[in-house]
């Protein structure tokens, strides 16, 4: 019986790719990198990616969704300024821009049409990072066969910030220019560009930027309460990536946690206030 005897795949993902099948009869070609939307089974044959994404993969393509975000929500609050009356319509327009991005990115993503993607299930670390694993036979030549074993979360990712780009700068600068009246003109496209952090850094600095000392000072304007709920969703929505929904009896009661910083900075602030330290250091105390 003849044996066709095919020389060894080396390397962590290079694989074989399928050139012509006929029934159970199937040729597969040289060793290589496989094309984008397929990855190496055990065998080191390049298999189309099938499967749906997990919860977690979903979680992380929500984090990647929201990080534009809440950029963009950030630095409009930096550039707006007290005066500024549009800062709640350029909220809104970056919501819009972010939502069809991710809408459009969705839909053009395979399957086309629906709101879903197929993907290559994550089974360790390195499927990141495929461009370390190329291997050197002779130490000499590489065999390249970096590709995209985590598919689509590489790609889907960039292609969700270039629709971000394209709907930032077009509807953007029209709601800029008819509704930020209140920001001097040399103002008014820095949070477009600015944008171009993480939830409890920026509340940090917006708490002591506006010197928001008391309860009282946090309910008296309804635009810092839809900035600390803001902050609050980001925070539930990293407690619940970390836990994974998998013990929700166990994790979901962290969620508790979430308005804590915020409840620890306004009971502590009026003790570490800067002007009541100068006040006492200059009195002797």
């Amino acid at each position: 019986m003849a044996v066709d005897i095919q020389p060894a795949c080396l390397g962590l993902y290079c694989g074989k790719t399928l050139l012509f099948k006929n029934g159970s009869t199937e040729i597969y070609g040289e060793c290589g990198v496989c094309p984008r939307g397929q990855r190496t089974d055990a065998q080191k044959l390049c298999q189309p990616c099938t499967e749906s994404p997990e919860l977690y993969d979903w979680l992380y393509l929500g984090f990647m969704a929201m990080l534009p975000l809440v950029l963009h929500w950030f630095f409009i609050e930096w550039y707006s300024g007290k005066k500024s009356s549009s800062a709640l319509f350029q909220h809104v327009t970056a919501l819009f821009e972010c939502t069809m991005a991710a809408l459009i990115t969705l839909l053009l993503s395979d399957p086309v049409g629906v709101l879903n993607i197929r993907s290559c299930r994550v089974l360790m670390l390195s499927d990141w990072y495929t461009m370390l694993y190329n291997p050197s036979p002779d130490y000499v030549t590489t065999v390249h066969c970096t590709h995209e074993a985590v598919y689509p979360l590489y790609t889907i990712v960039f292609i969700y910030y270039a629709f971000c780009l394209v709907f930032m700068m077009l509807l953007r600068p029209l709601l800029v220019k008819k509704i930020a009246c209140g920001l001097g003109k040399s103002d008014r496209c820095k949070s477009i560009y600015a944008s171009c952090t993480t939830s409890r850094f920026s509340q940090c600095c917006r708490r002591s930027a506006e010197a928001c000392y008391s309860c009282y000072d946090l309910l008296v304007r309804k635009k810092r309460l839809l900035v600390l709920f803001s902050h609050w969703l980001l925070h539930a929505y990293g407690i619940v990536s970390i836990s994974r929904v998998e013990k929700l009896e166990q994790d979901l009661p962290l969620l508790a946690l979430v308005p804590a910083p915020a409840l620890f900075y306004l009971f502590t602030a009026k003790f570490t206030e800067p002007s009541r330290i100068l006040s006492e250091g200059a009195n002797g105390h």
